[in-house]
């Protein structure tokens, strides 16, 4: 907002009147002697007590308004300042019901509600009215009482700044966040925008009553009178912490500014005292305070936000003693150091400028730095009346009712947009109505509710962004990209893998780096026991509601698979945080449209940036050469993937394009196995497919035939979509059948005789079969050590290749190695193969030693873990009971007789069963199964399902007494959970009954 627009909303100051402003620091000093300030100037002048009530009942009818959605009545303050422009805040202590109150009323969250201003002592008084129904009719009195409680309220931090841009208010509203967050008390403001002598008298006691004085300078504060004011106060009390917003301490000197040195002040320096008739001397002196402030000069540019917040934060802890606040903040950068991102920068990153600058503006609704420079134009776009993001669809009588509010709230000037949220949808509604009725939406017959859903074009400013394009175009790294380039805007970059059988149990990973708890214990009310449904609502809710607080972080949603879970089919919608607030959302995807919207379609490389990509920076082609390189990405159907491999190849390996070209032609594909859209998919990428070969045989001839980095290609297509451990991957690699047998046997004699050294040979050789497959971009590095992950198109491949023993070999590697807390999804990923789940069939199949080792040693543990500590109920049930199942069908085949004949002969009697064969591996077989038994009926009594659980624990019992006894000490523990059943059940009856 520039000067002129600011000094329209002011109304025209005289030059006395302003000399008294901006040499008030005598009326600051004089009120740390007496809480009453003594009026200075008619446009200063602090309300009488019967001027008060009236005002703040009308601030409460504004804020509960807003709070419910109806808008509020009319009135002239009303109109001309629909957002308040003062912000104060509450210890964390008392913030729970504060919140309910101070909403806030734009997306950057720093106009909130005046309300905050008088504590929470009132907002308790007018809570309490408004149940009685005299909201209207609080009486002078108390309100009083209440006011003069508000001026002896201290605060440790008062944050000034001047200006409405969206990235400075967005960087303001997260210093204040991030203060409030670490139990640090905030009054914020920006004081050009208080339109009367209360505003500015509740201001100035604040200003006085902080302890330390936060000014956010940009180049258009040394204009604002205000931030003169407030240097100077702060520096004269010697508690100015100065933070320099796109400028730095050297850049503000008082000679570069009069006279318009630099880049910088050509445009906005000059006498800027006399822009609001303020007097020289002053002016210069409040600029000359910055120099004298040498132990705190933190710049904010746009490459250190968050480094500069974090800084801010901890300086001032340190100052005000709060130690345990500093040592907090220095584990949690450690760990965002760390975890934070899944894969390091892309070096060779090329391309994309167009892609990075639209996702920014996507996301903030602006670019800034060099962006600017490489900027797009964008085409106007139809206002429309609702536009909605999501799947939800109205009633008729709820549109009309809508429409009626919007037509109540329709007024003139700049077009307020209010977002609101229900369990059906998330829309962005304009409060404007349609000026004739052409413009209103008609319903056309046959569709459902009168109305048909439509797409919208991409949002702008509003958090959230979607990129689509087909697997191996270059989405991920993109999204790495534009990570790497912005994460200082946000406090944390949360990667979340999207495929639809992880992404629920990702997104519950995130309670690590937000620290909150998403167990299900905590999902219990005294009144009543929740359903499973409430429990894993519940910690979803969790980790939103973390998501929704006015901290920025950035969500991005990598490959997201489809708009629904796998598990119960709910909307992925229902994860996420309410779009538009300062939580951004970034999804990649194969999907043609997202939630309503059409994402940004990630086209391919220019023919330029592809050949810079193959041709790297060492070589120089002749002519005949760079026309195979033209062949070849034409025929790689010019896919991203495809063209880093072929740059591998040629940068590693002594040959031409033309040579490696003639080879790609003459390599031979075995048919896939299954057919579907995943094969058809593939069958379009025939040469590509052929470049893999390739790159098989260039690992074959290195290490042998088969050799390790070509097995460990071929085993990472039954892991699950997460990053691999090298050590795991080889394993199930080695586990993987020779193609003849006589070999396998000479490498079981020859591992049998170097026994002691394996040790060391196996860790070299898995170093070179790691770093030959990242060599040629087979697979990428992850910023976990010993991690590798795979693009899922060779994963694909693999699969679809039907290699025996592959899946074998993996399942058993990742049972017999994995660890549930370090490698869950892998682990998952081999239930999967085990069991069958919904459609599936079952890949693998296990002998019954091998499944009593899975069940006792994996099973439980992670279902049990899955339950407690991650509230995924469904899934953990799911598992128990396909595990009962594949226990009762072994158990089966132990009960039927034996038709072998060399069974027969070795036996007495004419026909026996495995069970009398192998009597104890039976009994284990049995009590195994009744520990599942008992397991899930426990987890039953968590969800209220009683009758279920009942029947469950008495399978349990019966087969623990028919193997134990009635005294042993496990089939006493279940009596025990069937009496605690049967008693909850029968309360459960008379609570039923009439």
């Amino acid at each position: 907002m520039d000067l002129r627009e600011e000094s329209s909303r002011f109304g025209s100051f005289s030059g006395a009147n302003l000399r008294n402003l901006s040499s008030s620091s005598s009326a600051f000093f004089s009120a740390n002697q007496s809480p009453f300030f003594s009026p200075r100037s008619p446009t200063c002048q602090i309300p009488t007590r019967s001027d008060i009530p009236c005002d703040i009942t009308k601030k409460v009818v504004e804020s509960l308004a807003s709070n419910s959605g109806i808008p509020p009545p009319e009135s002239p303050l009303i109109v001309r300042f629909p957002a308040s422009d003062v912000s104060s805040v509450p210890p964390p202590s008392t913030s729970s019901h504060f919140w309910k109150f101070d909403h806030v009323s734009s997306s950057t969250g720093i106009a909130s509600n005046t309300l905050s201003c008088y504590g929470n002592e009132y907002v308790r008084h007018i809570e309490k009215q408004k149940k009685l129904g005299r909201i209207h009719g609080t009486s002078h009195t108390q309100t009083s009482t209440l006011f003069s409680s508000h001026r002896l309220r201290r605060y440790d931090v008062y944050i000034g700044f001047h200006g409405r841009k969206p990235l400075l208010l967005r960087f303001t509203n997260w210093l204040r966040a991030e203060l409030e967050a670490q139990g640090l008390s905030c009054f914020v403001t920006d004081r050009a925008r208080c339109r009367n002598s209360r505003k500015h008298g509740i201001v100035e006691r604040a200003m006085d009553a902080c302890s330390f004085g936060v000014v956010i300078l940009t180049r258009k504060s040394f204009k604002n009178p205000y931030t003169i004011e407030e240097l100077s106060f702060f520096s004269g009390k010697k508690n100015l912490f100065p933070i320099y917003f796109d400028l730095g301490p050297d850049d503000c000197l008082v000679r570069d500014i009069v006279e318009r040195r630099g880049e910088m002040w050509e445009k906005h320096g000059g006498e800027l005292w006399a822009l609001y008739g303020g007097l020289e001397n002053e002016w210069k002196d409040a600029i000359s305070a910055l120099s004298r402030v040498d132990e705190w000069k933190l710049e904010a540019r746009d490459g250190n936000w968050r480094d500069c917040i974090l800084r801010a934060v901890t300086l001032l802890a340190l100052k005000l003693g709060r130690r345990s606040v500093v040592d907090r903040m220095t584990k949690w950068k450690e760990k965002a150091e760390k975890e934070e991102l899944p894969f390091p920068r892309n070096e060779n990153f090329i391309g994309r400028k167009k892609e990075l600058s639209e996702l920014e503006f996507m996301l903030f609704g602006d670019v800034s730095g060099d962006a600017e420079r490489d900027y797009f134009e964008l085409k106007a776009r139809h206002r429309q009346k609702n536009v909605t993001i999501g799947w939800g669809r109205s009633s008729s009588v709820e549109e009309r009712r809508r429409e009626r509010q919007m037509k109540s709230g329709r007024r003139k000037g700049k077009e307020p947009v209010m977002w609101k949220e229900s369990e059906k949808e998330i829309e962005m509604q304009s409060i404007e109505f349609p000026q004739t009725k052409q413009e209103a939406p008609k319903p056309k017959s046959g569709t459902r509710h009168g109305r048909r859903r439509r797409s919208i074009k991409v949002v702008y400013g509003k958090g959230i962004a979607c990129v689509s394009g087909e697997s191996g175009i270059g989405k991920t790294e993109l999204l790495l990209e534009f990570t790497y380039r912005f994460h200082q805007r946000y406090k944390m970059v949360l990667w979340v893998g999207g495929e639809s059988r992880y992404i629920r149990q990702n997104y519950l990973n995130l309670w690590s780096f937000l620290e909150v708890d998403v167990g299900v214990e905590s999902g219990f009310e005294k009144s009543r026991i929740k359903s499973f449904e409430e429990q894993e609502e519940s910690a979803v809710a969790r980790v939103r509601k973390e998501l929704m607080r006015n901290i920025p972080f950035l969500v991005v949603i990598d490959n997201l698979e489809s708009e629904k879970d796998w598990w119960d089919r709910k909307l992925i919608m229902d994860l996420l945080p309410r779009f538009g607030g300062e939580t951004h959302i970034l999804i990649s995807t194969r999907l043609p449209r997202v939630m309503n919207l059409e994402p940004l379609k990630l086209s391919y490389l220019s023919g330029v940036e592809a050949m810079s990509l193959m041709q790297g920076s060492m070589k120089d082609y002749p002519v005949a050469e760079i026309d195979a390189l033209r062949v070849i990405e034409e025929k790689l159907g010019r896919l991203t993937l495809g063209i880093a491999i072929v740059g591998a190849i040629l940068s590693e390996l002594p040959i031409n394009p033309s040579r490696l070209l003639d080879t790609i032609n003459r390599m031979l594909l075995r048919d896939l196995t299954r057919s579907g859209s995943e094969t058809h998919s593939l069958r379009k990428h025939n040469f590509l497919l052929q470049l893999f070969e390739v790159c098989f045989s260039i690992f074959d001839h290195t290490g042998g035939p088969r050799s390790l980095a070509t097995k460990m290609v071929l085993a990472s297509g039954w892991f699950a979509p997460a990053s691999i451990p090298i050590s795991l991957l080889s394993l199930a690699a080695r586990k993987i059948p020779e193609k003849h047998h006589h070999t396998r046997l000479w490498k079981k004699f020859l591992c049998f005789l170097t026994c002691g050294f394996t040790s060391a040979q196996i860790r070299k050789s898995e170093a070179e079969a790691s770093s030959m497959l990242l060599r040629f971009n087979i697979a990428r590095s992850c910023t976990k050590a010993g991690q590798i992950q795979f693009n899922e198109l060779i994963k694909l491949y693999v699969r679809k290749k039907g290699v025996i023993g592959v899946a074998q070999a993996t399942v058993q590697a990742v049972i017999s190695r994995g660890s549930i807390s370090q490698h869950a999804e892998h682990i998952w990923a081999a239930c999967f193969l085990l069991f069958g789940f919904g459609k599936d069939p079952i890949v693998v199949e296990l002998k019954v030693s091998e499944l009593l080792f899975l069940v006792k040693e994996v099973i439980l543990p992670l279902a049990i873990r899955t339950f407690i500590t991650f509230s995924q109920c469904s899934a953990a049930l799911e598992l128990l009971r396909l595990c009962t199942n594949a226990l009762e069908a072994a158990d089966q085949v132990f009960v039927t007789p034996v038709e072998k004949w060399l069974d027969k002969s070795l036996c007495w009697k004419p026909i026996q069963t495995n069970a009398q064969l192998n009597p104890c591996l039976w009994q284990e077989l049995a009590l195994s199964r009744a520990t599942v038994l008992e397991t899930r009926a426990k987890l039953m009594l968590r969800g209220g399902q009683f009758d279920i659980g009942d029947d469950l624990i008495r399978k349990a019992i019966f087969i623990r007494t028919s193997i134990h006894g009635e005294d042993h000490p496990d089939t006493v523990s279940a009596r025990e959970t069937l009496s605690k059943i049967t008693r909850l059940l029968a309360n459960v009856q008379i609570h039923a009954l009439p």
